[in-house]
């Protein structure tokens, strides 16, 4: 049987990335023949996922003319490989599989982790006078290009509504979680232990964390926060390290650098409660956050902000704390971390797991 190809491209997701690797990568290598390469950015831990090849591209600053060039680095690498299909999940690769598509007939999908056009309009990572200018780009290019993608994977059940040019050539495969076997949480009881993971930024609610820390700690010293991400922007760094300064019970770990997916369930485990605290926003409103499948699937508590969909989907277990992170009820608060008995019900339906058989259907019906 000939062996297939199969490549996950990205330019600023480490090829250690948990969605490419973890999840999609070890779900297709599970099939008969094939062989899954990832390329991306370089890992900040080495290889652990040895059903995987990854191919890292060359480091480079987030704002660069090294940066500009990494999609031509993609391009060799796969014109290297020559896979049978080649899945990308950022607009800055889409001309590239379709260049692939054109010279060599690689199947390529498109796999959708963020509505980028509401992510370049609603947050402030770009110059509110150059935001209308690069959503416009970004969706034209998603517009023009979409007629040949093979499929669409969607990691938000809401982008299927949301974005017109996928038609009905798609696939929606949540991020749900993946823990290890045997993963058990084992939190410090004579500790207070909070924990904020991802993307550190004014509109990843990091800011909301600390303060909200802050308070707690001033009504009962044992409560502390860990915050674990990567920071994108310096001036964000910045400020987050003064939000910080002079608070001892606060850590961070990454800022200017990946942090590794083990250190983050690490801290789930010894943790004593998460901090979800997104400010509210049309681009994250419809959204189900990574870190609440994995929370969830860890059995870790969270302090949750007012999304209806959020708080909804934590009740049955039940799993939050519901908080309005703008005028915290610190009593109240209190007083439901230490009387409610959280996971009583099963909460199985987070995991990954349950997303793997429609993407093996979709690729053994491709490839019959």
């Amino acid at each position: 049987m000939k062996k297939r190809r199969l490549v996950l491209a990205s330019i600023l997701k480490p090829v250690d990335d948990v969605r490419m690797s973890e999840k999609l990568g070890a779900t297709l290598a599970k099939l008969p023949a094939s062989e899954v390469i990832i390329i991306g950015y370089p890992a900040a831990a080495p290889p652990t996922n040895s059903s995987v090849i990854q191919m890292p591209l060359s480091r480079f600053k987030r704002l660069s003319m090294a940066r500009l060039l990494a999609p031509l680095e993609v391009l060799r690498k796969c014109i290297k490989v020559k896979p049978d299909l080649l899945v990308v999940n950022t607009h800055e690769l889409l001309i590239v599989a379709v260049m692939n598509r054109i010279l060599f007939g690689t199947r390529i999908c498109y796999d959708i982790r963020e509505n980028y056009f509401h992510n370049i309009w609603y947050t402030s990572t770009f110059w509110i006078g150059l935001r209308p200018l690069l959503g416009a780009w970004v969706r034209l290019k998603e517009w023009l290009l979409a007629p040949f993608f093979l499929q669409f994977f969607l990691a938000e059940k809401s982008y299927a509504h949301e974005l017109g040019f996928i038609g009905n050539k798609y696939l929606v495969l949540e991020n749900k979680a993946v823990l290890p076997e045997g993963f058990t949480r084992k939190p410090d009881p004579e500790k207070r232990q909070l924990l904020f993971t991802g993307t550190l930024a004014a509109s990843t609610g990091v800011f909301e964390a600390i303060e909200i820390t802050k308070k707690l700690h001033e009504v009962d010293s044992r409560f502390t926060l860990n915050i674990l991400g990567y920071c994108p922007i310096p001036a964000t760094l910045n400020r987050i390290q003064q939000a910080i300064d002079g608070c001892p019970f606060i850590s961070l770990t990454g800022g200017d650098k990946l942090v590794p997916h083990e250190l983050i369930l690490n801290a789930i485990q010894s943790s004593y409660a998460g901090i979800i605290s997104y400010p509210d926003s049309p681009h994250l409103n419809r959204k189900m956050p990574t870190k609440l499948y994995e929370y969830t699937a860890g059995n870790l508590p969270i302090l949750l902000t007012l999304n209806p969909l959020w708080v909804e989907f934590c009740a049955p277990f039940p799993a939050a704390v519901p908080v309005d992170f703008g005028n915290p009820d610190l009593p109240d608060i209190l007083q439901q971390l230490d009387s409610t008995l959280y996971y009583t019900t099963p909460s199985d339906h987070v995991f990954w797991h349950s997303e793997e058989p429609a993407l093996l259907a979709w690729f053994n019906k491709i490839f019959i």
